[in-house]
């Protein structure tokens, strides 16, 4: 039996000794637009990056740092609230949460008892789900009928969580030095990541073959509830997170870009065990997977590891591509948002997915209006005319894969109101059309990105992120490294262009949050004065805003 397979058993996760690994900081994918080919510390990375291909379609990306015994993964996943339809939002999400609930091996005291209740659980679930909409169909909210399969299901749900290891997963990392086990879903991608002492790797191996190959949905209602209450939390009780969700519906009418990631409040209440293994199987096959391996490690080795182990899951059928593309926009959109907080302005306009050459410009222009206190919204609407309390700018929202949003997002700062304000950042876009923007500013950007490469070299995880987004979103881990040199391209003429074409009233959606009371007096720009509230963080155009 190899070391890896051992593992795979309960008995010998338990068995191995801990290790003890310093915590890791989790640097933004944002800074992977600063990896430039030219800078000394980064000009033999296109050398150094192993990359190697599974049979089944799994790509693995692999880079060699022997400063500590220590390794960061990256698993990403080409799935996101994308892939997603009216009905069925929030499953990408969902999956997320239950592919931590663990396998027939992790999570269970016995899988051969658990199954018939799980099972036993949905048909269950079905039966309540079929009487309550006949109730409701008829004007009734309860019957005994319904009470009694409610108290089955309680039993059954009883019995199933007896069987149960909680968090065993996460726990059997922990005890082997791992740190930073988490992982996130946005529009285009849905991460894994952990960082863990080095010759822990034939453990990571063995748990997440497993959980790639045989996810069990076990708890699925319980974690289905704990979803719904992370809508209320960070949506429905949320000023800003109700404002960004009314503005993606408004701008994007037809791409599922318009769909919260975390799904709308009743699809998520609909979700069904059955319908969310569909879901696993169309798009977490190993051909739909990257996964990028940074520290010290030996590339041969770690190649035959992953061959032991992931190469034993069965190949799948690429996932359906994403079909539906957004019209082109007619005319401005606005859309409030009212709500008992401070006021917060949102301005979107649709501009291209990542690789075409304008999203380069935007790029540029990211930076030069809002990147640091020098920025051009900054200095005039903060500084100056203290207009604004805070300022920010995003070139990819909410995903790149697909056409998205230049967004600016900003806060008044009293007495004054959003219509000053959105009036304010018009003349500075206007600007932007009819002055060159100056040798000076483009230095700034190209400064600020080798400045950042410096940053995210110092952590493998920064790096895993970056060779695994890319790999994923631009086909080709390789994007890193032509950024640079594709934005210093960028002159003060293509500025111009894109700004003249893409800035402008018709492509453009305006959302603003109000106060209840005050909803009417906003629209005729007279709102009173209620301070400021704080934007959501800047979010370059190669990352997810999530």
């Amino acid at each position: 039996m190899t070391t890896e397979a051992s593992l795979v058993s309960r008995e010998a996760y338990r068995v191995l000794p801990a290790l003890h690994a310093s915590r890791f900081t989790l640097f933004l994918l944002g800074l992977s637009l600063s990896l430039n080919l030219h800078l000394a510390h980064a000009a033999g990375l296109a050398e150094r990056v192993i990359e190697h291909k599974l049979a089944n379609g799994l790509t693995v990306l692999l880079v060699e740092r022997h400063q500590s015994p220590v390794l960061s993964v990256n698993v990403t996943f080409g799935v996101g609230g994308a892939n997603e339809h009216n009905g069925a939002t929030g499953l990408a999400h969902l999956y997320e949460h239950m592919a931590f609930k663990g396998t027939r091996l992790l999570g269970t005291k016995d899988y051969e008892r658990e199954q018939p209740l799980l099972d036993e659980m949905d048909r269950l679930n079905t039966a309540i789900d079929k009487l309550r909409g006949k109730l409701r169909a008829s004007g009734q909210e309860d019957s005994p009928a319904l009470q009694q399969l409610k108290q089955a299901f309680k039993e059954v749900q009883e019995k199933a969580d007896a069987v149960v290891v909680g968090n065993e997963m996460a726990l059997l990392y922990q005890r082997h030095g791992a740190v930073g086990l988490n992982a996130s879903t946005g529009k285009d991608v849905t991460r894994y990541v952990v960082s863990l002492p080095a010759n822990r790797l034939p453990l990571w191996a063995a748990i997440e073959s497993d959980r790639m190959a045989r996810p069990v949905l076990r708890e699925f209602y319980k974690e289905r509830a704990v979803v719904m209450e992370e809508r209320r939390l960070r949506t429905e009780d949320s000023p800003n997170g109700l404002l960004y969700e009314a503005f993606a519906a408004a701008a994007f009418q037809a791409h599922p870009y318009g769909f919260p990631t975390i799904g709308w409040g009743s699809d998520i209440q609909a979700l069904t065990p059955a319908v969310t293994t569909e879901f696993f199987r169309t798009y977490y096959g190993p051909a739909n997977a990257v996964i990028a391996i940074v520290g010290d490690i030996n590339p041969p080795e770690v190649i035959a590891l992953i061959e032991r182990t992931f190469g034993k899951i069965p190949g799948a059928p690429s996932p359906p591509p994403v079909v539906t593309v957004e019209p082109s926009q007619r005319g401005e959109r606005r859309v409030e948002v009212e709500f008992d907080a401070e006021p917060v302005l949102l301005i979107g306009y649709h501009k291209p997915a990542l690789g075409h050459s304008d999203d380069f410009v935007f790029d540029v222009l990211d930076s030069v209006l809002s990147e640091g206190v020098t920025s051009r919204l900054y200095q005039k609407l903060v500084r100056e005319k203290r207009l604004a309390a805070s300022i920010s700018s995003d070139s990819g929202f909410p995903g790149v894969s697909a056409p998205n949003l230049f967004v600016i997002s900003a806060t008044p700062l009293a007495p004054h109101t959003t219509k000053e304000l959105e009036e304010a950042i018009g003349l500075e876009l206007d600007r932007l059309t009819t002055e060159p923007v100056s040798s000076k500013e483009l230095e700034k950007v190209l400064n600020n990105l080798d400045a950042a490469l410096v940053r995210s070299l110092r952590s493998n995880s920064g790096l895993a992120s970056q060779l695994a987004f890319f790999q994923v979103v631009a086909k080709d881990w390789r994007y890193i490294l032509k950024v640079r040199e594709r934005i210093a391209a960028v002159t003060p003429a293509d500025i111009q262009r894109v700004a003249a074409r893409y800035l402008v009233k018709s492509n453009r959606t305006v959302a603003t949050l109000v106060r209840a009371h005050s909803a009417k007096s906003s629209v005729a720009g007279t709102s009173p004065p209620i301070g400021s509230a704080t934007a959501p963080a800047k979010a370059p155009s190669a990352m997810p805003a999530q």
